[in-house]
């Protein structure tokens, strides 16, 4: 055991917050949705709300390098689409935050993101049954989809399943999904911060903690980028689709 700024952690929890370091830069630039692993291993290191505010600028740092380097593959009107009701998600996730207990938040989030891919998994049934690929246009999935990411993002910053499914259902390529998701969690990651500093979730003390994992960040932002440009579109698919599984009933267990 060895403690750092009001941190004390064995060796093995020191290296679990290295792990989730690399997995945050690995999903920000290679796999969407690996975070919500992240998510897990965080709330076992910190108590309940608590993570959320060590996890968060860890994120955001991810997500610097993220659009920058898939800065020419972001859709801005799906982007435009959601963002006022991710808003509208975020404040109501920051109000529940204050009332609602931790115990209950894996239940909350992981019911919404089930529901999403039942969602999803209806569509493709329809479009396979069809013969034909449809996208959906109507104004109410964007608007279902944006405020279920961000009351689950400002609760757990677990929304990655939930925009896995928008973004297949759209049926944007590897490139295109990435970059529109990096630009998307940016803006939001950022709006989150000063609703997370009002809830004393971000401190000086967690800041300095979250400089001490960059270095595990930039290896895993690595490791995403030669992933993506490696992986065929149809495996990319499939491993999003099976992560966002895992982690919806992974939510609800906990």
């Amino acid at each position: 055991m060895f403690e750092f700024f009001g941190f004390e952690f064995s060796y093995w929890q020191w290296g679990a917050l290295a792990l989730c370091g690399v997995l945050v830069g690995v999903s920000k630039t290679g796999l969407p949705g690996i975070s919500i692993v992240t998510v897990g291993l965080m709330a076992n290191l910190f108590e309940g709300k608590s993570s959320t505010g060590v996890l968060l600028p860890m994120l955001i740092f991810a997500d610097v390098f993220a659009i920058l380097y898939y800065r020419r593959h972001a859709e801005w009107a799906h982007i435009l689409r959601l963002l006022p009701w991710a808003l509208a998600g975020i404040g109501s996730g920051f109000f529940a935050m204050r009332v609602v207990d931790d115990e209950y938040f894996g239940v909350v989030i992981g019911s919404i993101v089930l529901v999403m891919l039942g969602v999803k998994f209806f569509q493709d049934w329809r479009n396979l049954k069809k013969g034909s690929v449809t996208v959906p246009t109507h104004w109410g999935f964007g608007a279902m989809l944006g405020f279920a990411a961000g009351v689950t993002t400002m609760m757990a910053n677990a929304a990655g399943p939930v925009m896995t499914i928008y973004f297949l259902a759209m049926g944007f390529d590897k490139k295109k999904f990435v970059g529109t998701a990096a630009w998307f969690f940016f803006m939001v990651n950022w709006i989150k911060v000063p609703l997370s500093g009002k809830l004393d979730l971000i401190t000086a003390d967690t800041l300095r903690l979250d400089a001490m994992v960059f270095p595990f960040i930039l290896l895993g932002v690595v490791v995403g980028i030669v992933f993506l440009k490696h992986v065929k579109q149809k495996w990319f698919n499939r491993a999003v689709m099976v992560i966002a599984v895992i982690a919806a009933v992974k939510l609800l267990l906990s």
